[in-house]
């Protein structure tokens, strides 16, 4: 969901002040999503059959997959399978861009993949892709449809759109893997998320990551001070019958990697996801001291301390919702 979301809402960009600006500190790139499975080479083995443009490969001891823009997902082998609810951590799912979305559906269908259904709202409806759900609030991909608007619709007759649209193949270890976009050659591209506070969680990374984000000249200004914006109504289609909250929606970018957030569904704090199906991100950095003076001053939690990593050095990081965040040195 990365060009709908940008898109979603004029609140979602932020400015970087103009010190943060001027970091002597390069941003990150997006290096790796570190996965837990109970079987490493059949998760791998799904992956590369599902998207053929992946290679598989290892880093650092860990089977792994390898997509076309050098973006990694390392398998870490567990004994038991990992908790891979959705909902209960920062980390929600993630996805590639295909060519062509709905010719990539059909042709995963026809080779026996499964989709998890998406809610339309009305009654026991579903469908695989969103298009053909009723168009959301101004017939903008991607924004969802209220109960107001959905009934609005229906009054006049309004029909699903068609086309492109997202959908979400189910993978090994309970994986929700987002189909959307268009890319050629196809890619990994997002990792989709929850956060307490959205806006406050972007503040977080621009000011410690030095992350981008795509700035809007009209969108509102927002600081520490004023980065709480509550939940707005729920929306449909969504992958939850009862429906998801879209607003407020930020995020960031590392490398042509998005990381893209909603505010936590429930009213339950997210927990910490380590040890979790999507067990932490990896980011690579040129001069790792460098970083850890910066988070240090900046007294953000340390999760573990530098460690070896393969041929190099990392350590891990706590961002604002318990999200497990590593640091890779990258020469």
């Amino acid at each position: 969901m990365t060009r709908r979301t940008f898109a979603a809402a004029a609140a979602f960009a932020l400015l970087a002040s103009p010190a943060l600006a001027q970091t002597p500190l390069p941003a990150p790139t997006f290096h790796h999503l570190m996965l837990n499975s109970t079987d490493p080479d059949a998760a791998a083995a799904f992956y590369v059959k599902a998207f053929p443009s992946t290679t598989r490969t290892s880093w650092a001891g860990y089977p792994a997959i390898l997509s076309p823009t050098h973006v990694l997902i390392l398998f870490n082998k567990v004994a038991a399978p990992p908790n891979a609810d959705p909902l209960s951590t920062a980390f929600w799912h993630f996805g590639w861009n295909p060519p062509d979305q709905r010719a990539k559906v059909a042709a995963l269908q026809a080779q026996g993949f499964a989709f998890a259904p998406l809610w339309t709202g009305q009654g026991d409806g579903a469908v695989v892709i969103s298009s053909d759900a009723l168009p959301g609030m101004g017939g903008v991909y991607g924004l969802g449809e209220t109960r107001a608007q959905m009934a609005d619709n229906i009054a006049k007759g309004v029909k699903p759109k068609g086309g492109p649209g997202f959908a979400y193949l189910m993978g090994p270890d309970g994986a929700l893997i987002e189909e959307e976009g268009l890319s050629d050659p196809e890619r990994f591209n997002h990792v989709h998320m929850w956060q307490e506070e959205p806006i406050c969680a972007q503040l977080w990374y621009q000011k410690h990551l030095n992350a981008a984000v795509r700035a809007r000249p009209d969108a509102p200004q927002y600081t520490e001070a004023n980065c709480h914006v509550p939940r707005g109504e729920v929306t449909w289609p969504s992958l939850t019958k009862n429906g998801m909250y879209r607003y407020p929606v930020a995020g960031v970018i590392f490398s042509d990697v998005t990381m893209n957030w909603y505010m936590n569904q429930t009213d339950k704090p997210l927990a910490p996801t380590r040890g979790h199906l999507m067990d932490s991100v990896g980011l690579g950095v040129a001069d790792l001291d460098a970083w850890i003076a910066k988070l240090k001053a900046e007294k953000v939690t340390f999760l573990r301390d530098v460690f070896r990593i393969g041929d190099t050095r990392a350590v891990t990081i706590e961002g604002p919702s318990h999200e497990a965040i590593e640091l890779v040195e990258v020469k």
